[in-house]
């Protein structure tokens, strides 16, 4: 079996202009378009316009859902990106298609990013021209990046994660806001985007800590010297530990003592079943009832926190 040597062709040796050339040339022939992708594409109309500019393609899928096609036979750029994602949303398409010659790195991270948080399909392809044997070339192309279910899963959470991290920097507004009719202790703190936050018990690595989850949350005095001191974490969270029932005795109720071995830190902690951050008609309860447990376990653990040598 012979073999030739694949030759690649300059795009402007093929199509000398784009819009008239290749736009024309795909547009009769969507077949090798619909081999490359998921979908089939139907009903390609050159130069529609959509405001001030003209799409280059405006297809159909199978679903008769509008598809966008802008085409490049250069190297990608911002210019054409732009175009794309305002012809997408112009008309409402459900897919958006974008051919280059040569597809920037930061291009390609765009429309994967695209297909992670929008409601629409980008597909990026790369156009090339080939030659085995002259005359004749052959349009090769390559699909660079386009929707997947794990991209749409990626944008999900990161959607997810961005919701929460607004909701808990309200919960912690709100909370601390309420506490500074009451106690002076997270009075020097700001909100934060985490799941709990903290102040120092006038101790180093001691900490009075807010925590809350989904549908609980709790008060704690978290205890870390660091990698190094590991030892000490536990010693101290011993001698704390040895004072545990007069401890409760103030606090009025018992803690969750917790020396976690598998750890470096140590924690003693309360923890109220009702609600969390997702609760938030909730919140003016929760906010209460974790101001009150906070006061009450900085009372009761303070004398024995300010005995120890450290």
């Amino acid at each position: 079996m012979m073999i030739g040597k694949l030759k690649r062709v300059s795009l402007r040796e093929v199509w000398k202009h784009e819009a008239s050339d290749f736009t024309g040339w795909l547009q009769k022939n969507l077949d090798l378009l619909n081999e490359l992708l998921d979908f089939s594409l139907a009903n390609a109309e050159r130069e529609k316009a959509a405001g001030a500019f003209k799409v280059d393609l405006l297809a159909q899928d199978e679903d008769r859902g509008l598809v966008i096609i802008e085409n490049q036979l250069e190297k990608s750029d911002h210019d054409h990106l732009g175009k794309l994602v305002t012809y997408t949303a112009a008309f409402g398409a459900k897919k958006a298609i974008w051919f280059v010659a040569d597809p920037r790195p930061e291009h390609i991270q765009a429309i994967a990013w695209l297909n992670e948080t929008s409601s629409s399909k980008f597909y990026l392809v790369k156009v090339e021209a080939v030659q085995i044997d002259k005359p004749r070339c052959a349009p090769l192309l390559t699909l660079i990046v386009g929707p997947s279910e794990e991209g749409r899963k990626v944008g999900e959470t990161k959607k997810e994660l961005a919701e929460r991290n607004d909701i808990l920097l309200r919960f912690w507004k709100n909370l601390l806001e309420k506490a500074k009719g009451y106690v002076k202790l997270h009075s020097n703190i700001t909100p934060s985007q985490a799941n709990w936050i903290g102040t120092s018990a006038g101790k180093r690595g001691l900490n009075f800590n807010y925590v809350v989850r989904q549908h609980e949350s709790s008060v704690e005095l978290y205890i870390d010297r660091g990698k190094d001191e590991e030892a000490k974490t536990k010693h101290i969270f011993d001698k704390l530990y040895n004072n545990k029932v007069e401890i409760e005795s103030l606090f009025k109720d018992q803690l969750e003592w917790q020396r976690l071995e598998e750890k470096r830190a140590c924690r003693i902690r309360k923890t109220i079943k009702s609600g969390g951050w997702k609760d938030e008609s909730k919140w003016p309860q929760i906010h209460k009832n974790l101001i009150d447990l906070m006061m009450s376990l900085e009372k009761s653990l303070e004398p024995y926190v300010a005995k120890l040598k450290i």
